[in-house]
């Protein structure tokens, strides 16, 4: 039963960490991934700080599942 409802909660943070990471915003898209654009250094505000830090918590919650996973 603990395995089932672990399993679960993975799934569950799997899609929230896709969801948060498809709504961050990159400014011009696959050209910056390839050193393309030039762009300054600016710091995160609003919604983009909110989502940048609720990406790494339940990236760290997943990866804590993971493991209890492996040990249950």
């Amino acid at each position: 039963m603990l395995k089932q409802i672990l399993q679960v909660a993975q799934l569950i943070l799997a899609v929230l960490l896709i969801v948060v990471v498809l709504l961050q915003q990159k400014g011009t898209g696959l050209g910056s991934a390839f050193g393309g654009s030039g762009t300054i250094h600016t710091t995160r505000r609003g919604i983009d700080k909110v989502l940048y830090r609720l990406t790494i918590v339940i990236a760290c919650l997943f990866f804590l599942l993971a493991i209890l996973n492996l040990v249950f």
